[in-house]
């Protein structure tokens, strides 16, 4: 999403509102573990609800990792259903030597088409920098 993307989503909405999905297991409502995905059926749910209001939606990326497989393709999934006018951010807090740091890139940009991801500048530049080289891609330092 492009900066002026983003601009007009704000301003059409009236709202800077930016939904986590941090998705735990234990918290979802019982109903829904009898599903195939309750994961995604339950983001489904929010993404339902308020996708006229919000401007972002931010899955928190440990939620999904911690449950393996299962979890990177409830959160694909999550992804896949996302209006594409709406912004994405990967809450993953990444931030390594400058290699590890363009895999972290390339898997949430390319691989996922996150618009963004959160990231730590602990290790130094050439741990942000590899974000910052994707066209239209944005990277959220923590600080």
């Amino acid at each position: 999403m492009t900066k002026q993307e983003l601009i007009t989503q704000i301003k059409k909405k009236k709202s800077f509102l930016c939904i986590g999905l941090d998705t735990d297991i234990k918290k979802i409502p019982t109903h829904l573990l009898e599903l195939e995905d309750p994961i995604f059926e339950f983001n489904k749910q929010i993404i339902d609800a308020t996708k006229d209001l919000c401007v972002a939606y931010k899955p928190n990326i440990a939620f999904y990792e911690s449950m393996g497989v299962s979890g990177w393709n409830s959160l694909q999934k999550t992804l896949d259903y996302i209006p594409t006018n709406i912004f994405t951010i990967a809450d993953a807090k990444r931030g390594d030597i400058g290699n590890t740091s363009n895999m972290y890139a390339k898997a949430f940009f390319e691989n996922m088409n996150f618009d963004s991801i959160t990231v730590t500048p602990y290790m130094g530049s050439d741990s942000v920098t590899p974000f910052l080289e994707f066209k239209d891609k944005w990277a959220i330092v923590l600080a």
